[in-house]
């Protein structure tokens, strides 16, 4: 049993909702610790965040008379799963899966790691030595196709909340983003809108940057375009090579898909179009 509950909503925002809201709380007997609301004003859209202490006598009473207060197409989420479940997809790259599973190990990540799924059997046996199940999808010799049927065929039976793509470099398909749809997160250097392509590091450092960073987002048909959970970067200078760009940029997106990672599992994060709503 919960000592809080936890209650996301999302509508089309009208004036005296948040009054309202409070109102139908303190009916349950519910008493606010915390509550976050944004408004985007461009599109009339209302997000709303509350933590209460205490647990509803009636949580589908309370949930009705939310949504009889709202208006219509309302989304309103009471207490959702506290412990989410995740898939970890993986090419050959340790950084950000090491991160995971660290921190999966001295329960820190708030998160259940069901599976590692991997195009190679680079990381097996340093997965299974957390006791994690590692799954090889080779996608050597076969279609796009059938390559993504067999990869979701390993996926489904866990039911995921969320697919993390640790450094896992394949571009996936129209048809595999939409089967995980709002469930695939990806963690990337900030270097491709300038430096496409292989190598990013090398180009940046050709080029002279000054800054270097990573993104966390969510996975949608335009590639390394969906909505950005969590951006950081770093400054350097001229005395960075190469190495030293690619050790500092692993530094940054494990730091960076940690704590999108985070957001995501404490319920933090909502979707509005390509852009997201981040209670901090």
């Amino acid at each position: 049993m919960h000592s809080q509950t936890l209650i996301l909503i999302q509508c089309q925002d009208a004036v005296g909702l948040v009054a309202s809201i409070a109102q139908i709380i303190a009916k349950h007997q519910l008493n606010i610790v915390t509550m976050r609301e944004f408004v985007d004003e461009e599109n009339k859209k209302f997000f709303l965040r509350v933590v209460c202490s205490g647990v509803p006598a009636a949580p589908i009473a309370l949930q009705q008379n939310l949504y009889a207060d709202l208006p219509a197409h309302a989304l309103v989420t009471i207490n959702p799963d506290r412990q989410k479940k995740l898939v970890v997809l993986v090419t050959k790259e340790h950084h950000c899966l090491a991160d995971i599973l660290v921190r999966h190990f001295f329960q820190t990540l708030n998160a259940d790691v069901k599976a590692v799924v991997g195009n190679y059997d680079t990381l097996k046996d340093f997965t299974e030595k957390f006791d994690i199940p590692y799954y090889v999808v080779s996608h050597e010799h076969k279609t796009k196709e059938q390559f993504e049927t067999e990869l979701a065929a390993t996926i489904e039976p866990f039911n995921p909340d969320y697919i993390v793509l640790a450094k896992f470099m394949r571009i996936l398909s129209p048809s595999f983003v939409s089967r995980f749809e709002n469930k695939l997160i990806n963690i990337h250097h900030s270097f491709l809108p300038a430096f496409i392509g292989a190598s990013p590091y090398r180009q940046a450092y050709k080029r002279g940057v000054k800054i270097i960073g990573a993104t966390a987002h969510f996975v949608t048909n335009d590639l390394d375009e969906g909505p950005i959970i969590v951006q950081r970067t770093k400054s350097i200078n001229h005395s960075y090579d190469v190495p030293n760009l690619v050790t500092a940029g692993k530094e940054i997106e494990k730091a960076v898909l940690s704590h999108a990672i985070q957001l995501l599992m404490e319920d933090r994060v909502m979707l509005q179009g390509n852009k997201t709503v981040v209670f901090e």
